[in-house]
């Protein structure tokens, strides 16, 4: 363990008990705590008083040590006039509390210092700096994510500069996450929505948004620390700091953050240390106006083994989801890619991939990169045929049971009809007939049941399919030119 250093604080109250002056501190502060539980909330109660402890009590002064700097001015700033009354209440009319700072791992040699604060102190403090004693310069708070020692403007942010607002394609699904995270980066700790946690399932863009986000801010406002980080590496920065025992290095090193940007929270449950640290350091950086954006598989709602103190302030700002994205998103998605890579396919080749992975983004784009990597390796030429082969192969057969749309576009290219017509009212005969086929072909090749075929063929019940089901099995044995239809349709929707 390292020596520790006390920075100590003093303000003077009118007040003075000569009788007092012996009692034992400890017993003076538990009684000041008595009084301070009853005159604020438990939760404040607990997050602000518990943690202090009484170190000594000499004459009329009252040592008592406090966590962090923060934590020092929090309390002189919201909780002075209680504290000036409690301390009053036991040891009379010229009462001093002096506050203890701990600083970890110090520079060798430094000592404590005090500043005396007046009275009056308590409405300029907002505007004043406690300076810090030059040899305590020399032990700068550790960097986590390197070699201690890093100055506050080194920080790396972590971003991928890939990841920008420029390459994220928005679509109804996303519009209302991507605009809010727009608003915050043009005014980061500014606007209503902070934080702003983003979720979704994997794989829709939330971590792309929440790096476009930092990217945009460190664009507009170069001098602001911006952090990316995962919560699994912040977990593992909080375990290394609890064995070298530098945690305060640890929050201290977040709470210098302007905009904190942490990836899948929901990872943090069941970790109570960990969402104890991570609740004081939101507080931090809440509560001094700076930017958190957050993202979670989850809404907080649904997120199980987390702590309501933190879940509470997950809600205080916007929570907005990122949804599955529609046909045309995903199009517009894989034409960017590509036009990003240099890369040309047939349409019909990206119409395939964009309608049979239609749950996940990210693995929308792993198969573009192994369709073409695919044709670059072996020397073919960029086909449908090796599209299916490669989807079924390489990306953990999502397309194997291929999709309603996608039969249903088949069908329509086939009998060269608009997709609109297949999924109105309209009753002609043609029309019908490439419904019914659509119904047939999406019962045969689908696991989705009667009554989602028919609300996807222009909202018909599940006995409507079973009729054209039998209608089209009734025809396929009548009729050798619909027979060489189906047989047609089936070779291209094909995928085995």
């Amino acid at each position: 363990m390292s020596e520790e250093a006390f920075a100590e604080f003093r303000f003077e109250v009118t007040h003075l008990n000569p009788q007092l002056m012996n009692l034992n501190h400890e017993s003076v502060w538990a009684n000041c705590l008595s009084f301070i539980e009853d005159n604020v909330s438990a939760q404040a109660f607990k997050t602000w008083f518990i943690p202090i402890k009484s170190v000594k009590l000499e004459e009329s002064v009252l040592t008592i040590q406090v966590p962090s700097q923060f934590f020092y001015e929090w309390l002189e700033e919201h909780y002075v006039d209680l504290l000036r009354k409690a301390i009053g209440k036991e040891l009379g009319k010229e009462a001093r509390l002096e506050y203890s700072i701990i600083m970890e791992q110090p520079a060798a040699g430094s000592s404590p210092y005090t500043v005396k604060l007046p009275t009056s102190h308590h409405a300029a403090i907002r505007n004043r700096s406690v300076q810090m004693p030059m040899d305590s310069a020399e032990a700068p708070i550790k960097n986590p994510f390197v070699i201690p020692g890093l100055k506050k403007l080194n920080i790396d942010s972590n971003l991928n500069p890939k990841y920008s607002f420029e390459n994220f394609i928005e679509g109804e699904s996303n519009r209302l996450a991507r605009s809010a995270g727009f608003a915050v980066a043009q005014k980061p700790g500014g606007t209503a929505f902070n934080p702003l946690l983003i979720y979704s399932p994997v794989g829709l863009g939330k971590t792309h948004l929440a790096h476009a986000i930092g990217i945009e801010i460190k664009n507009r406002n170069p001098e602001k620390t911006v952090l990316y980080v995962n919560s699994e590496k912040f977990t593992h920065q909080f375990i290394d700091a609890v064995r070298n025992n530098s945690v305060n290095d640890f929050s201290h090193f977040y709470q210098l953050m302007d905009v904190l940007i942490v990836d899948d929270v929901q990872f943090f449950s069941g970790k109570e240390k960990t969402q104890d640290v991570f609740f004081h350091i939101f507080n931090h950086l809440h509560q001094t106006g700076k930017q958190i954006v957050l993202t979670s598989d989850k809404p907080p709602v649904e997120m199980q083994g987390m702590e309501q103190r933190l879940l509470s302030r997950f809600k205080w700002g916007l929570s907005a989801d990122v949804q599955v994205p529609s046909l045309e998103t995903r199009m517009a998605i894989l034409e960017k890619k590509m036009y990003a890579d240099g890369i040309e396919l047939p349409r019909e080749v990206m119409e395939y991939l964009a309608y049979s992975i239609n749950t996940n983004i990210r693995e929308l784009e792993g198969a573009l990169i192994s369709l073409i990597a695919q044709s670059s390796l072996n020397r073919k030429a960029v086909t449908l045929e090796l599209a299916k082969q490669m989807i079924d192969k390489f990306v953990k057969n999502t397309a194997r049971e291929v999709s309603i749309d996608y039969i249903q576009k088949v069908v329509c290219d086939y009998f060269d009809l608009p997709i609109e017509l297949l999924k109105s009212k309209t009753r002609k005969r043609e029309i019908v007939q490439a419904r019914q086929i659509a119904m047939y072909f999406a019962k045969k090749m689908t696991k989705s049941s009667l009554a989602n075929i028919g609300l996807h063929c222009g909202g018909k019940d599940h006995a409507t399919v079973l009729h054209a089901c039998r209608t089209v099995n009734n025809l396929s044995e009548t009729d050798k030119h619909f027979r060489k239809y189906l047989e047609d349709l089936e070779k291209k929707l094909n995928v085995s």
